[in-house]
C-alpha cells in the first residue's frame, strides 16, 4: 500500500530531526541559537502533525514520554559531557512539541468517541 503525502513528509521530517539532532548536539548547538531553535521546533510540529497514525499514537506517546524524561534526566547525570547534553537538547526540543501535537490529537479523537 502507498503511503500518504503527509506520512512521507512526517518520516522524513522525523529523520531529518534526528539527524540535525545528532549533528547539532556533537557540534555545539547549545539551544540558544533562535535559528536553529525554530528549525527543531518546527520539525518536531512536523512530526507530530504528520507522522503519528491513529493506531501509532499510544506507542509513540509512550515512547514519546520515555524518551523526554530520559532526554531531561540525561541532561543532568551527564552535564560535564557537553556534545551528549546538546543531544539531549536538541531531542527534547524536537519531541517535546511532537509528543503535545499528538497528545492533543488523541484527547480530541477521544472526545468524539
Amino acid at each position: 500500500m502507498a503511503k500518504k503525502t503527509g506520512n512521507l513528509l512526517g518520516s522524513w521530517a522525523f529523520l531529518v530531526g534526528l539527524i540535525l539532532a545528532l549533528v547539532l548536539g556533537i557540534f555545539g548547538f547549545g539551544g540558544s541559537d533562535p535559528t536553529y531553535l525554530s528549525i527543531l521546533v518546527v520539525i518536531g510540529l512536523i512530526v507530530g502533525l504528520l507522522n503519528v497514525a491513529d493506531e501509532e499514537t499510544s506507542p509513540f506517546l509512550l515512547s514519546g514520554a520515555v524518551l523526554i524524561i530520559a532526554s531531561g534526566f540525561g541532561q543532568s547525570a551527564l552535564v560535564d559531557v557537553a556534545w551528549i547534553n546538546n543531544i539531549f537538547r536538541a531531542l527534547l526540543i524536537i519531541f517535546v512539541p511532537a509528543t503535545i501535537i499528538v497528545a492533543i490529537k488523541n484527547v480530541f479523537s477521544l472526545a468524539r468517541h
